[in-house]
């Protein structure tokens, strides 16, 4: 997809890259798109896992928020890492930008830190890794990812067996699981009122994910929104201690345990077909029980798209 003229800045905010050849291959891949590639990160400056020190990483973010040429600010790759900064952000400065900063996964903080304290729209979507360097990238994400930043409205289908019935609008917010609760009782986690809450988590047993939703009931988060969008649940594995107890089982359990609708079959998560959410932004969600669309509109969009 040809995406010309469009300001791209690369930040590790996080993690940092397993791969630096496969950093410059997609940097160049960008470029050979049309993309104008401004690379904050540097391999030579990694500091144990991270893409930098505590200090270097938050340089990154605060230049690439202060570049004139950028319009979009996308996180090399995710793991862990922003928590450490999160005080540090200056996320008055980051809104005042005008950027759309993207990412998912451990860059959940940044969109619950930027909703929190400006009340600005981000995008839950594609991370530099490994979406833009992989040898066959994969379509539907890039699509997803480009269409949405162009705007300006955005809809996500999915096809979901046995959904509840729901015609509803709230403002769309979420990302992943662990992350969230972990923001519980911080200031940097949006206080969200009549919301669609979208999850999504990896390595995580069936009992640790109904754990936190638990966790985030108890709190009085859930009985603040209109439903529960559930994303991909992976890489988890069974024991025979389980007993019968599983995804489904855990889902039957929240479904009747939570006060408001739970929907399954969100294309969000650590997969590598996966959707774009404007994170803070007014959505539409209409589910017929054989499946639902989602239409997000009013958020900030690509002024070159």
């Amino acid at each position: 997809m040809n995406t010309p003229h469009i300001g791209i800045a690369i930040a590790a905010p996080g993690g940092c890259a397993l791969d630096d050849a496969a950093v410059e291959r997609g940097v160049l891949r960008l470029r050979e798109q049309g993309c104008t590639v401004h690379n904050y990160y540097d391999p030579a400056h990694t500091f144990q896992r991270f893409g930098g020190t505590d200090a270097g990483r938050l340089e990154q973010l605060q230049l690439a928020a202060a570049d004139p040429e950028v319009e979009v600010v996308m996180a090399l790759r995710g793991s862990y890492g922003i928590s450490r900064i999160l005080p540090d952000i200056d996320f008055e400065a980051m809104a005042a930008s005008g950027k759309l900063f993207v990412g998912y996964s451990d860059f959940t903080a940044f969109h619950m830190g930027l909703l929190a304290k400006t009340g600005r729209v981000s995008f839950a979507g594609p991370m530099f890794c490994d979406d833009f360097i992989r040898d066959e990238p994969v379509e539907f994400t890039l699509e997803q990812f480009w269409n949405c930043l162009r705007g300006p409205r955005h809809l996500v289908t999915a096809q979901a067996e046995n959904n509840p019935h729901v015609d509803l609008s709230g403002t769309l917010w979420g990302g992943n699981l662990a992350m969230l609760v972990h923001l519980l009782g911080t200031p940097y986690f949006p206080e969200i009122e009549g919301g669609i809450l979208f999850v999504e988590d990896v390595n995580e047993h069936p009992y640790r994910v109904e754990r936190m939703l638990l966790q985030l009931l108890h709190a009085g988060v859930i009985g603040r929104q209109k439903a529960v969008l559930l994303g991909d649940f992976s890489n988890y594995r069974l024991s025979p201690q389980d007993k019968g107890y599983d995804f489904d089982a855990m889902l039957a359990y929240v479904r009747a345990r939570l006060p408001v609708p739970v929907l399954t079959g969100l294309e969000f998560g650590h997969i590598s077909r996966r959707v774009t959410l404007p994170v803070g932004a007014p959505a539409h969600l209409r589910s017929d029980g054989a499946g639902f669309t989602l239409t997000v509109t009013d958020y900030p969009t690509l002024t070159h798209a």
